[in-house]
């Protein structure tokens, strides 16, 4: 038996075992609960601890500062329960997607390469009812022979296919199989939505996303979205990669950028010195010399968290309130095990 936590907004005590988060074990009680990075960078599931005591894991200062701490702030995804607890997650109803999680069955309808080392792969789920989420949001995947991991959408919601753009990660147990030996029709579980890093809907200023790698999944599924429900406001989407091989979606963008002229697209690569047809550099570069003010803006960004804890502070010195920075963490095996997550997740 666990520690008991209660959960204030849902009315709800779940067990949390030891060394598991309080995120951890909401999820898998199957509780939305608010939140982004899950490794303590974004802030998205800082919450009130309002009785109990906890230990916190590893976390930036952006995402809980030491003030915060002394006033009671708790990070979900970082706070191993030591005793019964109460807890509340901060935010309005807006900051969470109030999809229930689901647990569907898809076949694999189509897969194809990307780039060099990701697959696009699309599923269709059994019956054709598509799966109700907010663009940004992430599933679960459980493929033939292969662990459950998750990976973002890159369909806009309400489409009957799910997208989804797997990079091969060395000795991934799962990317591996996507891979080298999933097929067409070969049965999927499919268990979401999670995640608050998702298109604010009532937003009417300025977007900044900011993709890296296969982080161009959620971003593809949020500017679409934004772009097809009429948002008029500038949208700035800067896609950071090292090589050309790297880069995919490239005119799919483009013509987009043609149809809507608020949409500007920034491909950037970082270990290539000079190129006649892309920008060079860090994205981080790139935006601390595009970008000077970013109060008012919302700002989506996924990838690698080399790229994301680099880009953070530039944001922040440009304006950004930090309720505007949503986070979508991206992890390699060995950045996983330094979070001392699991294996390789998106």
């Amino acid at each position: 038996m666990g520690t008991l936590v209660r959960i204030r907004q849902v009315g709800r005590e779940i067990s949390v075992a030891d060394e598991r988060t309080i995120l951890q074990a909401a999820l898998e009680h199957g509780i939305a609960y608010p939140h982004g990075c899950r490794s303590g960078r974004c802030g998205s599931c800082k919450s009130r601890l309002l009785k109990g005591e906890v230990d916190l894991l590893p976390h930036t200062p952006f995402a809980l500062t030491p003030e915060e701490r002394d006033m009671g702030l708790i990070l979900a995804c970082r706070a191993q329960p030591k005793t019964d607890a109460t807890v509340a997650w901060l935010g309005s109803e807006e900051d969470r997607a109030d999809h229930p999680v689901q647990v569907l069955k898809a076949k694999v309808l189509s897969l194809d390469d990307a780039t060099h080392d990701i697959k696009r792969v699309r599923l269709l789920p059994e019956g054709g009812v598509p799966l109700a989420f907010s663009a940004g949001q992430y599933a679960q995947l459980s493929f033939p022979g292969a662990p459950m991991r998750d990976y973002s959408m890159a369909n806009q919601p309400g489409e009957r296919e799910l997208e989804f753009h797997i990079r091969r990660i060395p000795h991934g147990a799962a990317s591996e199989r996507v891979a080298r030996t999933v097929a067409v029709g070969d049965e999927v579980t499919v268990r979401g939505p999670y995640g608050s890093a998702f298109l604010r809907q009532r937003h009417t200023g300025p977007i900044l996303a900011i993709a890296g790698g296969s982080g161009m999944a959620p971003i593809k599924s949020i500017v679409e979205t934004a772009l097809n429900h009429g948002f008029r406001q500038p949208i700035h989407l800067y896609f950071g990669v090292r090589q050309e091989r790297d880069l995919y979606l490239v005119e799919h963008f483009r013509t987009l950028c043609e149809h809507h002229p608020n949409l500007a697209f920034i491909p950037v690569l970082s270990q290539v010195e000079h190129s006649v047809r892309f920008r060079t550099g860090t994205v981080t570069q790139a935006l601390a010399e595009d970008l000077q003010d970013l109060d008012g803006w919302q700002t989506y960004m996924a990838g690698p968290p080399a790229m994301t804890d680099s880009v953070t502070p530039v944001l922040l010195e440009r304006g950004l309130q930090r309720d505007g920075l949503h986070v979508d963490v991206f992890f390699t095996p060995e950045a996983a095990r330094a979070e001392h997550e699991l294996e390789d997740v998106k």
